[in-house]
């Protein structure tokens, strides 16, 4: 989203309520769930298209395990998923769902990491 324009109120509302719908779906498995303990899912974020027919939903399976399997699922109960979110929040019209794995942890545990690697916090200190 480097150049896009910046999300209405609207499409931030509704993402946000979309993510507690599915985070609350996941936690008390409100779907047919194979294996309950390999599905623990964290919904990080939903990305809502402007025309609020799309939604990008940015997921993470429990440490980051089995996640070509949990993507792969979450693709296959994506219909129920919807019809989930129907069913708990008042959309004229309920996205489509892309999932997405969020890579966003990733990317701060190695920022993280370098931070903490001892020339760059000696660099950092001299600036103080």
């Amino acid at each position: 989203m480097d150049n896009a324009k910046p999300r209405s109120q609207r499409q931030l509302k509704v993402g946000e309520e979309i993510r507690r719908v599915l985070a609350d779906a996941f936690l008390r498995g409100d779907f047919h769930v194979y294996d309950q303990k390999t599905m623990s899912i964290t919904v990080s974020e939903v990305r809502i298209s402007p025309d609020l027919k799309n939604a990008t939903v940015f997921v993470m399976p429990l440490a980051g395990r089995n996640a070509k399997d949990v993507m792969d699922y979450l693709i296959k109960i994506a219909p129920e998923l919807k019809r989930i979110i129907g069913k708990k929040l008042l959309l004229r019209l309920v996205p489509r769902l892309k999932f997405v794995l969020d890579d966003s942890f990733e990317q701060a545990h190695r920022m993280n990491t370098l931070l903490n690697l001892p020339e760059v916090a000696r660099d950092i200190k001299k600036e103080e």
